[in-house]
């Protein structure tokens, strides 16, 4: 009755001439009713019966659902056993590993808050993020203990506990690791009461008898996530239960074809909406297998799709382009292929087919998809289903969200076809920034209609068949390898030197990154451009900033161009290295030829 109720449902309905988007969906998905449960809960619920089933895969170390419920009941109880209590804040600051969704997942059975961080911050960012937050305890990956072990005093922190990325790979792999790689990691002392290690933190866990179970509100807070928002300053995006559960059932809609048992790469990092929203929640409650890689690694990844014949890949455009010239994938069969989706940064109509050509040649059947969002939303709000993917295009509202252009300057709506702000509102929202309420006010604004619109900063239009195409960005932004870099924190670092009087950071064309920073340096008078000056630079903004905003190139200039408004212009720059990128991608091509 479903199927002929739609057909009559699609045949007799109302064009919604506001929203010409939802023609794409059914009724059931049009009315869709969002969740009020705990981001634990909804999963465990939807998990259901089929505890058998296969959660995560590490390392080809198979964690079936069972087994991982009851890592998240020990390290729930271990959690309390330290004193966590509902609405405290636990950071996390894991890479993609068992042990970090474990803990998230506790948080929230717990009651208590997930504060997830990058682990390539700097020791700077990493101390700004847990004076923020004010959290007392902290999930550290053991390889970046010697690089913050001066900074965690100088927070909160009261107890870090060490988690290896051995912890949970098979024996042999395992113990390969510690030869090769936990040898060289640095460990504090013994005597040092305010470090631990992952499983004397679980023995406290197995050790106790209690149950705890909390019962948070949708509405309460649930996870902190960072990011520069369209300003680059940093900041923790606070999102409920009800933010990070819907993001999970818009998801479900987008895929599906996915059934029970499927599989899917999470490459995507967790500190990340995207990664965690999109490649761990909503695969989770999906009951889809999680193949986890903590880090890239060509030939795993290659083994990866040979092996295990994934059926869901979401990335970013650098990895569609390492995987293309990667020679072993030639022979590589992806006719298992449903779902093959491109986020974190645009993907050009160039890359876009080549990609298409790319799975046609590898026996696929699907098309790369592409997905659209900020993490003050969460991860995508916006998605190419089939029939909206067109060449260019970010595709439709994901369901239960809402679109809309404005004049940047007025927030007027502009009509279909007209470039300007790209406007969201929906149910994954952010509550807000933590303790920054006027930099909640400049992203999320209430318009004319009394709701929160999200004013991403990127410019786009829609046209009237509801289909969003992006076009440029409002903020200074650079995306490198699918991360959010901005210009003026890099400058803001680089002019802390004695020696610099001005600096502009643009980014630049990179054949596999896509883009990376580079910094246009003018120094004071007197002092002399020399190579040891720039690697003095350099030293300043690895110590200040993540590894991925460091600049790939320094340059020292007299004077910096400027527009009419004697404003440093950065485009000009930009446009200049764009110019030398295709004058010497031209001319390596010509090579080739001849050859």
């Amino acid at each position: 009755m479903g199927k002929i109720s739609n057909f009559f449902f699609k045949l007799f309905k109302k064009k919604d001439a506001d929203k010409p988007w939802l023609d794409y969906y059914s009724r059931e998905e049009r009315t869709i009713k969002f969740t009020s449960k705990s981001i634990y809960d909804y999963m465990v619920d939807e998990v259901g019966n089929d505890k058998d089933f296969i959660a995560l895969n590490y390392f080809e170390n198979r964690i079936s659902y069972n087994d991982f419920f009851n890592s998240i009941n020990i390290c729930a109880k271990a959690l309390r056993e330290f004193g966590v209590k509902e609405k405290d804040i636990v950071t996390i600051c894991l890479p993609n590993m068992p042990e970090a969704i474990y803990v998230f997942y506790a948080c929230n059975k717990i009651g208590a808050v997930a504060d997830i961080i990058h682990p390539l911050s700097s020791p700077e960012q990493v101390k700004f993020y847990l004076k923020e937050s004010k959290s007392r305890y902290l999930f550290l990956v053991d390889f970046n203990y010697d690089k913050l072990k001066d900074i965690i005093p100088q927070t909160l922190i009261y107890k870090t506990i060490l988690v290896s990325p051995r912890e949970s790979m098979p024996f042999g792999l395992s113990l390969g690791y510690a030869i090769t790689r936990g040898i060289k990691t640095k460990k504090p002392s013994f005597s040092d009461s305010s470090y631990m290690r992952w499983k004397e933190f679980i023995n406290y866990g197995l050790a106790s008898k209690k149950v705890y179970h909390a019962s948070p509100k949708s509405s309460d807070l649930a996870l902190i996530l960072h990011s520069g928002g369209t300003t680059g300053t940093p900041k923790g995006i606070m999102i409920s239960n009800y933010n990070f559960n819907a993001i999970a059932q818009q998801s479900a809609v987008n895929v599906i074809d996915v059934r029970p048992k499927d599989k899917i790469v999470t490459i995507l990092p967790i500190f990340h909406g995207f990664g965690l929203g999109i490649c761990v929640h909503a695969p989770l409650c999906l009951k889809v297998e999680i193949i986890l890689m903590p880090e890239y690694d060509a030939n795993r990844f290659y083994k990866i799709w040979k092996y295990d014949k994934p059926h869901v890949i979401l990335g970013v455009p650098t990895l569609w382009e390492g995987m293309m010239t990667n020679k072993k994938f030639d022979h590589v069969d992806m006719s298992q292929l449903k779902y093959i989706i491109s986020g974190g940064d645009h993907l050009a109509i160039q890359a876009e087919n080549k990609v298409n050509d790319f799975l046609r040649e590898h026996n696929a059947k699907v098309k790369i998809l592409k997905g659209y969002g900020m993490t003050e939303s969460v991860a995508a709000t916006a998605y190419t289903f089939p029939g909206t993917n067109e060449l260019g295009s970010i595709g439709i509202p994901m369901v239960g969200n809402t679109y809309k252009i404005c004049d940047p300057d007025t927030m007027e709506e502009l009509p279909f076809g007209k470039n300007g702000e790209i406007c969201v509102n929906g149910p994954t929202l952010m509550m807000g920034y933590l303790n920054n309420q006027a930099e909640t006010d400049n992203v999320i604004k209430i318009h004319k209609d009394g709701k929160r619109w999200l004013h991403t900063g990127d410019i786009g239009y829609i046209t009237k068949n509801g289909i969003i195409y992006f076009t440029s960005r409002l903020k200074r932004m650079i995306i490198v390898s699918g991360f959010n870099v901005y210009p003026q924190m890099i400058e803001k670092v680089i002019l802390t030197h004695k020696d610099v009087s001005k600096v502009c950071v643009v980014g630049i064309p990179h054949t596999y990154k896509m883009h990376v920073p580079k910094a246009f340096i003018v120094l004071k008078d007197k002092v002399k451009p020399t190579n040891s000056l720039k690697k003095e630079i350099k030293e300043l903004c690895k110590r200040e900033l993540a590894v991925y905003s460091v600049p790939k190139e320094i340059e020292f200039k007299d004077e910096l161009p400027k527009t009419l408004y004697n404003k440093i212009d950065y485009k000009a720059l930009e446009n200049e290295e764009i110019k030398k990128y295709e004058k010497k991608k031209k001319a390596k091509d010509v090579g080739l030829q001849t050859i």
